[in-house]
């Protein structure tokens, strides 16, 4: 480890602690609340043939109440300026999500919901710790970008379908529904990361931006953390 990577390290631990603990507050409900509701699951549930509108609001609501999906795609942009490299890293991400969020429930391919959420946690961890340059400085390189938002997109879609298995679809119109539930999910990501974009480059045109930068990287870590904690927790108490 360099001197550069060690200084980092300090600096990002130091800034890390209170950070955490913000996350701890601000995230402990939503980390309760988040996943399907019992309104939503009625309906899920309880509902027959094909019903493209409400799987698509559906699909839309849970991805704007994603915190931990909102988390991730606030790192990857975070350090992007040009619509193009953003447009390039979110297509990438659709297509990850995508490709396991139907196949996951289409082919019935099963994990741990906990183990799954907690990488996708590991994701926010991942991102936090590249946009601090940390791969460079620690291990003299910096790991394939895109290649990383795709794959940790597979690990999101997996998520998504996790939550999908635990209820009960019906398989009348269950392709179509399936369908438009992921539509909903990408237009949900579209609106989310369109305001996320308007105040990031708000945040931009400020002196603070470049001074914030490390702080807001540590918080995303922090946030990351708080989520591995939580899922880990939850398999251990019940999903081993």
């Amino acid at each position: 480890m360099t001197m550069a990577g060690a200084a980092l390290l300090e600096r990002v631990a130091r800034l890390a602690t209170p950070a955490f603990g913000l996350a701890l507050v601000l995230m402990g409900e939503a980390a309760l609340a988040h996943g399907v509701d019992e309104e939503d699951r009625s309906f899920i549930e309880g509902s027959a043939g094909t019903n493209i509108i409400p799987y698509i609001y559906l699909g839309a609501k849970h991805m704007v109440t994603g915190y931990d999906h909102l988390l991730f795609l606030a790192g990857v942009i975070f350090f992007l300026y040009r619509m193009k490299d953003i447009g390039a890293y979110v297509t990438l991400f659709a297509i990850g999500h995508s490709t396991t969020l139907l196949m996951g429930v289409l082919l019935d391919v099963r994990a741990n919901p906990y183990i799954i959420d907690a990488s996708i946690g590991l994701s926010v961890v991942y991102k936090g710790f590249d946009n601090l340059g940390g791969f460079k400085h620690l291990l003299g390189f910096t790991p394939n970008q895109k290649a990383a938002v795709l794959i940790f997109g597979f690990f999101h879609g997996f998520g998504l379908a996790t939550k999908l298995q635990e209820l009960t679809l019906a398989q009348d119109g269950l392709i179509p529904n399936l369908i438009s539930f992921n539509i909903g999910v990408e237009i949900g990501q579209f609106m989310a990361l369109a305001v996320i974009l308007i105040l990031m480059n708000f945040w931009r045109l400020t002196d603070s931006f470049r001074r914030s930068a490390i702080t807001a990287n540590a918080a995303l870590m922090a946030g990351g953390f708080l989520l591995i904690g939580y899922q880990l927790s939850g398999y251990f108490q019940q999903g081993a």
